[in-house]
């Protein structure tokens, strides 16, 4: 039961619907060009302040990028598995409160305690910011921090994207042998305490109907305290741009991390079929795999190199260059909860692959319609869509023309920011989903 702020609690009074609120916003990764999260609190919060709201981002290593008029509170972290240093091992010096052990040694377990620890630092900051807001807005944290901020009387709600769960479970299909599989076991124990976490929770919002089923299924989540809010797209960036020329045999995807379920490897074995029939096309890859990961690997076993450009780095608008660079795009993914790189490539205007794994069809539309879809982890079928569309421009043309109007007509940052308000005030008004 949502409880409403009182004057005796920590948050501000309410003064009802309609009136301009004040949010902590939890980011306890905010990598703004690798993974969703840091994407997502970028164009959610900017869009509330546009809509008058007050926002402040209480984030953690890696800090994200904001929009004039979002504050940002870096909290202090030992960011251990920072680019060019993973795995680090601090100094003594550097270990100056409990949450700081906790890390280091659940890092030499094998595990990761950035959401728990995350989510202690940030009710001790909160803590000290009574009377500042009137809610807090977790991002996919779900540590056990957040418990005790629902003790202490803020009202709170979290967004999860997709369960981390699912991550798991392709991760362990996938390990090659037993040894992979009990460090994968380790590394993902956090995912036992998000699940305790998501279910004590007096709201969740996640951002499709088929991520709200899996966050029922895996983590046990009342069905009528989930709220469905899609995520959208900036059209001021990415959107058609006819004066450029697509380059022939491109084909562009987007794969912001090196694991099975981004689904890159079967995509790697369908470009080395497509390149039988049709040996000019290449692949550019918005990402940075390992040097000595999966993709690279397989990159050389199906002698690709020169064929596959890896990319990573760039800002929004020099991607959406490349969209409407590519002869097409491809979203490979065995699931995705949504999926921004599609409705990126569909909004510049670029005719889409895509697999039926999780959200993807409920985001992206009908097969043959807006996009051509293929069963995920499919290479033979990924290489025959790939090659329909490049054989055939005119049904490129048609559903790149069908999926951008689709795209634009529902996905919006500005109608997200809208129908997360609405939530906001059914949140402090104590009203159910």
């Amino acid at each position: 039961m949502s409880r409403r702020p009182s004057a005796s609690g920590p948050a501000r009074s309410w003064d009802g619907p309609g009136s301009p609120l004040s949010v902590a916003f939890l980011l306890y990764r905010g990598n703004p060009r690798c993974g969703g999260q840091g994407v997502y609190a970028r164009h959610l919060t900017r869009e509330l302040a546009a809509l008058g709201h007050d926002v402040t981002v209480v984030a953690g290593r890696p800090y994200p990028d904001l929009e004039d008029g979002v504050r940002l509170v870096r909290l202090p972290s030992l960011d251990l598995y920072r680019d060019g240093d993973p795995f680090r091992r601090p100094r003594l010096r550097e270990l100056g409160e409990p949450a700081d052990l906790l890390e280091v040694a659940t890092m030499h377990l094998g595990g990761f305690a950035e959401p728990r620890t995350f989510s202690l630092r940030a009710r001790a900051a909160l803590a000290a910011r009574a009377g500042q807001f009137h809610l807090v807005h977790d991002d996919q944290c779900l540590g056990t921090g957040l418990l005790g901020l629902q003790a202490d009387g803020w009202p709170l709600l979290a967004s999860i994207h997709h369960p981390v769960t699912v991550d798991r479970a392709v991760d362990l299909a996938h390990a090659p042998n037993l040894g992979r599989r009990l460090a994968l076991r380790r590394w993902y124990g956090f995912a036992a305490m998000q699940t305790r976490v998501a279910r004590r929770l007096d709201r969740v919002l996640t951002v499709s109907e088929a991520a709200r089923d899996d966050v029922v299924r895996e983590h046990g989540v009342d069905p009528d305290r989930i709220a469905v809010v899609p995520v959208g797209v900036d059209t001021d960036v990415y959107r058609p741009a006819p004066a450029v020329g697509r380059i022939p045999g491109r084909i562009m995807t987007t794969a912001s991390s090196d694991v099975p379920l981004k689904g890159v490897l079967p995509l790697l074995e369908a470009i080395a079929k497509a390149r039988v029939e049709r040996p000019e096309i290449h692949l550019v890859v918005i990402g940075r795999p390992r040097p000595d990961g999966p993709v690279a690997a397989a990159i050389e076993r199906l002698g690709l190199e020169g064929a596959v450009e890896l990319v990573s780095g760039e800002p929004d608008a020099a991607i959406a260059r490349r969209y409407a660079e590519a002869a097409c795009a491809v979203v490979p993914s065995l699931y995705e909860g949504f999926s921004l790189p599609a409705v990126e490539a569909l909004a510049c205007g670029t005719p889409l692959v895509a697999t039926t794994g999780g959200a993807l069809p409920e985001v992206v539309g009908d097969d043959g319609v807006h996009a051509r879809l293929v069963p995920p982890g499919d290479p033979s079928a990924l290489a025959a869509a790939l090659l329909q569309l490049l054989d055939d421009p005119a049904l490129a043309a048609r559903l790149a023309a069908a999926g951008g109007a689709r795209v634009r007509q529902r996905f919006s940052w500005s109608a997200t920011a809208r129908a997360t308000v609405v939530e906001y005030e059914r949140l402090l008004a104590g009203r159910p989903c």
